[in-house]
């Protein structure tokens, strides 16, 4: 799936702003003891919460969030596989900071050294997996910050695959749960390793820095991050009730502020929001009437899910709605198409949301007497309405 024209489509600032009754009902969130953070819906991708979320900071290591959705994305494509052997090079060996302690000239497998960044945020790990894929972590970085184009990532630039502090390496809270969403909804599989909380390697025990973990079973990811230039930092999720929300914190004053901090801010979404989906990815929404086509109809949908983060207290008076285009739908018809939209409306009418409405499959051109009788019965259909 891709995440970015989802995010562009459905990225619903605020909805609370087109709906005065919801906006009464809402209490402010919290102020966090950090520099900047954001409050995402995964579902929908709809930013609730906004506190200097553009500002660029440094990353530190929520850098490897990043590296380790690259390395995921090699591996959907068929480029990488978890058991191949990663030669681990004396630069990454020497690399300072948090560390799996692989050892200059093992070989150690894809899967081994995605836990080690994940759950011990090595640095070792990382640049022997960016030096791997790339041949080098500078052309890493270069397709790090290519993803982060397509992701819509307007704040950020990676030089390292680690976060080690560097000029012009930086990121914010926005684009670290843009990030965040990408790498739950795209790659499902692999994410079951932020939730980890301890990996063993070298027969080292190290746990994950996330102390959320512990304390509240509804977070299953993702990474913390902390350098001096930072501060301390956290992009969680959790899900309640079948509800995704992501917190994105930076610059906490330490680990245990950072923790609370961010739950913080979890808590106030999920108290007070509540996330719909209201037409789901490939569903078909609406049978449309298609003229002189190998087929009569076709089956419209959207491409990806129509969702929307809603306040709790007026979240029953949204409804979804269909739109078509103008006009007859005339073969041939291509997959894809654009054949009207669906719209989020408030109970007075007034639209808070709205996405392309198309074609699920394609409709070829019918047969010369399928085409001579459909333009039989148009002629007539315009004459006598």
């Amino acid at each position: 799936m891709n995440i970015f024209p989802l995010t562009r489509v459905f990225f619903c600032f605020l909805l609370i702003a087109c709906a005065p009754a919801a906006r009464a009902a809402l209490p402010p969130p919290p102020q966090l003891a950090a520099k900047s953070w954001v409050l995402m819906d995964a579902a929908s991708g709809a930013v609730l919460v906004n506190h200097q979320g553009s500002v660029r900071l440094p990353p530190a290591s929520l850098t490897k969030l990043m590296t380790s959705h690259v390395a995921a994305l090699e591996l959907q494509r068929g480029r990488l596989k978890e058991s191949d052997l990663v030669h681990v090079s004396e630069k990454a060996w020497r690399m300072g900071g948090s560390k799996m302690f692989i050892m200059v000239g093992n070989q150690v497998a894809v899967k081994d050294l995605l836990q080690g960044i994940i759950v011990q945020s090595g640095n070792d790990a990382s640049i022997a997996l960016a030096e791997h894929i790339a041949g080098g972590e500078d052309t890493f970085a270069a397709m790090m910050n290519d993803e982060a184009k397509r992701l819509g990532m307007a704040d950020t630039r990676f030089v390292n695959a680690t976060g080690w502090p560097a000029e012009g390496h930086y990121s914010s809270a926005l684009d670290m749960a843009r990030l965040a969403r990408a790498i739950i909804l795209e790659d499902p599989a692999h994410y079951a390793l932020y939730k980890e909380k301890e990996f063993v390697w070298n027969n080292i025990r190290q746990p994950n820095r996330n102390l959320l973990l512990w304390r509240d079973p509804s977070v299953d990811g993702l990474k913390t991050g902390h350098t001096e230039e930072a501060g301390y930092c956290l992009v969680a999720s959790a899900k309640r009730n079948g509800q995704r929300l992501i917190a994105a914190v930076f610059g906490a004053s330490s680990e245990q502020s950072r923790a609370q901090e961010t739950a913080k801010l979890l808590g106030y979404g999920f108290n007070f929001f509540e996330s719909r989906v209201f037409y789901k990815q490939g569903e078909t929404i609406q049978t449309v009437n298609v003229w002189k086509g190998a087929a009569s109809s076709v089956k419209a949908g959207v491409t990806s899910d129509f969702a929307a983060a809603l306040p709790k207290r007026a979240a029953g008076g949204y409804q979804a709605r269909v739109v078509l285009l103008p006009g007859e739908r005339i073969a041939p018809i291509a997959k894809g198409a654009t054949l009207g939209r669906v719209e989020l409306v408030t109970a007075d009418g007034k639209v808070v949301s709205q996405a392309p409405l198309v074609a699920l499959e394609a409709v070829e051109e019918g047969g010369i007497f399928r085409r001579i009788w459909d333009g039989i019965r148009l002629f007539f259909k315009g004459i006598f309405g």
